[in-house]
């Protein structure tokens, strides 16, 4: 089989971070055969570690048409990645991108359409789904184990960031440059894991949202939202950027036990017979199912983008399925759009929310916004060991 030849666009933190492993070697049946950015002094970063073998681009099209890659890696701002990728799927090329798979579900659901239409091998980074806790999560629930939903809670606030990460750069934690703060950031994988790993979409969510609670930004660091399914389920997420020492806990319920994921640790509270049945049949007044406490051996890794590269390549040559499927991105995305537009409506939203009034919402953010960003650094963060 030959070498899949592999472009990556956007040179920031994490696309640095992509060509480090292509170019070293991490992902088998790659190589790194061009990259593109309109940074010059991420070129030179480029040209300094990389070889003379790599083609190094400042123009989009020039790096489309000219570079003989075969697919391409976009980890560029967020606003763009449904527009590079309708590109590169019109070129015939196949496409992984960063997370999110947008801003908002308008032009993600174009960005869909024209994979589809292509044929080409289309991946998003969710590479929470490559981390082995998770898929066990997934697995227990799927299986049946756990029984119907009845509620998941997920307090994730171990995101910590300092003034100075919004500062690296102009477009980030703003509403014209990156779209969303926390949510769209790093919230989304823990967003995209719950859809996952419990295989539904919430019915409608009820959300307070907070911008610039603990930072200078003009986005939300701190977000606490309602949701509510189908079969009477409920939940709670929340989500900050502001907490230290953060928390990271995720509870499942079903009418057959308890998931509780927290330091890494999954139990399994496992009961011998359904809630349900047992609340039916019971007749002593007080008193539960019996239950088992189970704890679940399972190694767990945040930083296994290498993972999710490595997937979409086999996908490509070996036409391997693939992990996380890029029309998926749109999931979690919508999840986060219900959230802002509940908050920017002060009212419960219904899923699937309405494309064209979560864009038309906004366009108002970034066409009335006032806020100046102030000591912008233009620093390239090292982001090995981040989600």
């Amino acid at each position: 089989m030959s070498l899949v030849k592999v472009g990556v666009i956007g040179i920031g933190n994490i696309g640095s971070l992509h060509v480090q492993m292509l170019h070293q070697g991490q992902i088998k049946g790659a190589v790194l055969t061009a990259v593109c950015s309109s940074n010059e002094g991420r070129r030179a970063w480029v040209k300094g570690n990389t070889n003379e073998a790599v083609k190094i681009f400042k123009e989009e099209e020039a790096f489309f048409n000219e570079s003989g890659i075969d697919a391409v890696l976009i980890a560029t701002p967020h606003y763009s990645h449904p527009e590079l990728a309708k590109k590169a799927f019109a070129k015939g090329k196949h496409v992984l991108i960063e997370k999110p798979a947008g801003v908002y579900t308008k032009n993600v659901l174009e960005m869909n359409a024209a994979a589809k239409a292509s044929g080409k091998k289309f991946g998003i980074m969710y590479n929470q789904r490559s981390n082995s806790l998770y898929q066990k999560i997934r697995d227990l629930i799927q299986s049946g184990q756990l029984g119907e939903l009845k509620r998941v809670n997920w307090i994730f606030t171990d995101m910590y960031r300092p003034q100075s990460y919004y500062d690296s750069s102009k477009w980030r934690a703003t509403w014209n440059g990156e779209g969303g703060g926390v949510l769209l950031n790093q919230a989304l994988h823990h967003i995209d894991v719950l859809q996952w790993t419990t295989g539904v979409m919430p019915k409608s969510i009820r959300t307070m949202s907070i911008s610039g609670k603990y930072h200078d930004i003009e986005v939300e660091d701190d977000v606490t939202a309602f949701l509510e399914y189908e079969n009477g389920a409920t939940g709670v997420i929340i989500a900050s950027t502001g907490e230290a020492p953060g928390t990271n806990r995720y509870e499942i319920v079903g009418d057959r036990g308890k998931i509780v994921v927290e330091n890494e640790d999954l139990v399994f509270y496992q009961l011998t017979q359904s809630e349900r049945e047992f609340n039916s049949s019971y007749k002593g007044g007080f008193g539960q199912p019996e239950s088992q406490r189970i704890k679940i051996p399972v190694k767990s890794d945040n930083a296994n983008h290498a993972i999710i590269i490595q997937n979409w390549i086999d996908a490509i040559g070996k036409n391997s399925p693939l992990l996380s499927p890029g029309e998926e991105g749109v999931k979690a995305l919508e999840i986060s759009n219900a959230i802002y537009l509940s908050s920017w409506l002060n009212e419960t939203v219904v899923l699937p929310i309405d494309p064209d009034l979560f864009y038309e919402k906004l366009q108002e953010k970034i066409n009335y916004s006032t806020f100046v960003k102030k000591n912008v650094t233009n620093t390239t963060l090292d982001v090995r060991g981040t989600h």
